[in-house]
């Protein structure tokens, strides 16, 4: 053993700690200053074990199939995925059960499936966006302490999931996919199996303030909870001094003003991790986020000093310096020009994105005169531009370690700013605390290191300071397939064998894209034919139906097809399909005779081969117009021909006669004159 035993007080600062110090709050003082004995050594031993990184937003894109994956926990309010128990498919729907969180949380606030944003009906089935139709239904449980099955996974998996099934104390959804015809699949599940993920507002925190446990986004109450916690600090509030801890958590929901005007609370935030995170690296994640600084009192209680600056009450001078080395800190090759920020953007669905640089911003980021604040727990833009000022200012402020005598120094461990009066170079500047104090028993002396800073340390302008960030990157929703633009159909013919000639659809649109085909569907209007259905080749803007039955009206419609997705069909267009195009020659000789109740057509058909019938209308003035159709004669061409129409009421009619081919386009209609009917 030395000769001297340097005991440390234990201060863990999100300043410039390193590592090893952070860990020593899970130590204990005692283990690190017999870090040579047995107990210690283990100890240290356990700071080298490698373990998972504290999850970036994006780490919780996908949910987790694994055996037993590693408890998940949300402090504030985060986008995650989930964790994988219960995947099955009964009849045609697949049921999906996932935890979120594996504690009680205050609730979902918004549905993701593939990264859109759901909207749901009042049970559970999503009405938009409208591509999912009512295929998905989601459900969701909070994690109570006794929660209950969900039902309708019990019935269809009776034996295998059952009440006994309730996810006590988990955070759960369950998720079911209805099956679609292989022709909708793609339209609606554009992504394959939808992904579920969703923004929710996680553990409920104790707050010593008034005794409450309850949803904060407090990250001194979200700190107090890791330290009392297994996955933390593994230590109990008896441990903690909570006048302390009540005090940074009123910092941290101080009011402050955004560069927009706008008010919002000073420290607040929200993440993700799991049990499996090496907990100091979590822990130094709210530290920065809130300016945090834990310390162990002279009572053994664990401190902490809030994300302010508090006068100091410690004022050191030449009589109780015994030694100081300054650093003014100035060196061109090293001095910190800009910094930049990194912060997860509640806008932008939970993503990291770049805050403005604070400084110089066109210094290249590759170089060691920029610094980053990179803080997945940040949600605000106007937080992260105050802890890139607060660490510029820190990168570039001297540097001092001052030796002073006990008596006077003897409390700065458990301070975190401290007043210095060594003139010239050291005029009542204030330093703050960014090592471990150390006292010697032999010297009777306390060893700290420090850099001076002003004492507006944390004031903020957000209207000249804040700057405004790069634009994100906002994703379009998915457009599926374009549909057709233009559709049109027009009635063509051709002569086919045996010389007679058929009707056809010829479909045209405007050209969009190669990665496109089209879908040409016909049906009479009547229905009385199935629908049927022909498609374009690559590149084209036209595609043909098949053969049409002569005069019958028929409806069509067009979509579009790329990578097995289709478009909406467009609205339907009528058509009338017309063999023979060219009407026959009109009727001769046309006349009307009268009788009891009734009338009589004569006529002379015409001498034209395309002759098919003749249509026969009466009407009580001499106009064709207003005439209404009582008869069809088929006959032959150039024949005489006749027909009566009875059950008429008594009177004077006007007859007209036209003649129409086969696929009946009509001829110019021909007058018989009148007739009267007793």
């Amino acid at each position: 053993m030395p000769g001297v035993i340097e005991l440390t007080a234990i201060i863990v600062s999100s300043i410039a700690t390193t590592t090893l110090a952070a860990n020593l709050l899970y130590l204990g003082t005692y283990a690190l200053a017999y870090a040579g004995l047995a107990f210690g050594a283990q100890a240290l031993q356990g700071l080298f074990v490698s373990k998972p990184a504290v999850p970036k937003p994006e780490d919780g894109s996908y949910n987790l199939k694994q055996p037993v994956p590693s408890l998940s926990f949300v402090l504030g309010r985060a986008k995650k995925a989930s964790d994988y128990v219960f995947l099955g498919e009964k009849n045609g729907t697949a049921y999906h059960i996932l935890v979120w969180a594996c504690h009680r949380i205050e609730g979902y606030v918004q549905h993701y499936l593939h990264d859109e944003a759901v909207t749901l009906d009042g049970s559970g089935f999503t009405t938009a966006p409208a591509h999912f139709g009512n295929k998905v239904q989601i459900l969701s449980r909070l994690g109570l302490n006794a929660e209950t099955a969900y039902a309708d996974v019990v019935t269809a998996f009776a034996g295998i999931w059952t009440n006994n099934h309730r996810g006590d104390g988990l955070a759960s959804v369950r998720m079911s996919a209805a099956t679609v015809s292989s022709e909708n699949y793609l339209k609606v599940f554009p992504n394959q199996m939808p992904q579920h993920s969703a923004v929710g507002d996680g553990m409920l925190l104790y707050d010593p303030r008034n005794g409450n446990t309850s949803f904060s986004r407090n990250l001194a109450l979200m700190r107090l909870w890791h330290l009392c916690h297994p996955v933390g600090g593994k230590l109990g509030l008896s441990d903690m001094y909570l006048p302390d801890w009540s005090n940074a958590a009123n910092v941290c929901g101080e009011n402050v003003t955004n560069r927009d005007g706008g008010t919002e609370k000073r420290y607040y935030g929200g993440f993700w991790f799991r049990a499996e995170n090496d907990p100091v690296q979590v822990g130094r994640l709210m530290d920065e986020a809130a300016e945090l600084v834990i310390f162990e009192r002279p009572d053994g209680l664990i401190g902490v000093h809030g994300g302010e600056f508090v006068e100091p009450d410690i004022r050191l001078t030449a009589a109780d310096i015994k030694r100081v080395a300054h650093d003014t800190n100035q060196r061109r090759s090293s001095t910190v020009l800009a910094v930049r920020g990194r912060w997860t953007d509640p806008a932008n669905r939970y993503n990291t994105v770049d805050a403005a640089i604070y400084g110089d911003p066109y210094v290249g980021e590759d170089t060691e005169r920029t610094a980053t604040v990179d803080n997945q727990a940040i949600q605000s833009h106007n937080h992260v531009a105050r802890l890139q000022k607060l660490k510029y200012i820190r990168k570039n402020a001297p540097r001092v370690t001052i030796v002073a005598d006990y008596q006077a120094a003897k409390n700065v461990p458990y301070r975190r700013f401290v007043r210095v009066h060594l003139p010239p170079r050291l005029t009542e500047v204030i330093v703050e605390i960014t090592s471990t104090p150390k006292l010697s028993l032999r010297n009777l002396t306390v060893e700290f290191s420090g850099i001076v800073v002003p004492s507006d340390l944390y004031a903020f302008n957000a209207a000249t300071e804040e700057g405004e960030p790069g634009a994100s990157v906002t994703p379009l929703p998915p457009g599926g397939v374009p549909s057709p633009v233009n559709f049109d159909v027009a009635i063509d013919t051709e002569v086919i064998t045996g010389g007679q000639t058929a009707a056809f659809g010829q479909a045209s649109w405007d050209f969009m894209s190669d990665a496109l085909l089209y879908e040409l569907e016909w049906q009479p209007t009547s229905e009385i034919e199935p629908a049927r259905s022909a498609m374009s080749k690559t590149g084209e803007t036209e595609v043909r139906s098949g053969y049409l039955s002569d005069g019958v009206e028929y409806k069509f419609r067009l979509r579009a097809w790329s990578n097995g997705a289709s478009s909406d069909w467009t609205a339907y267009e009528i058509r009338t399909a017309t063999a023979d195009p060219v009407a026959p020659g009109s009727v001769t000789g046309a006349s009307l005779t009268g009788g009891v109740g009734q009338v009589e057509f004569d006529w002379t058909a015409p001498n034209s081969a395309n002759y098919f019938a003749s249509r026969l209308y009466l009407n009580t003035s001499n106009s064709f117009v207003g005439a209404t159709l009582v008869a069809t004669e088929y006959g032959a061409a150039a024949a005489n021909d006749a027909r009566t129409v009875t059950g008429l009421s008594a009177g004077s009619y006007y007859g007209f006669i036209v003649a129409i081919n086969a696929s009946g386009v009509p001829a110019t209609e021909v007058a018989t004159g009148s007739a009267v009917v007793t």
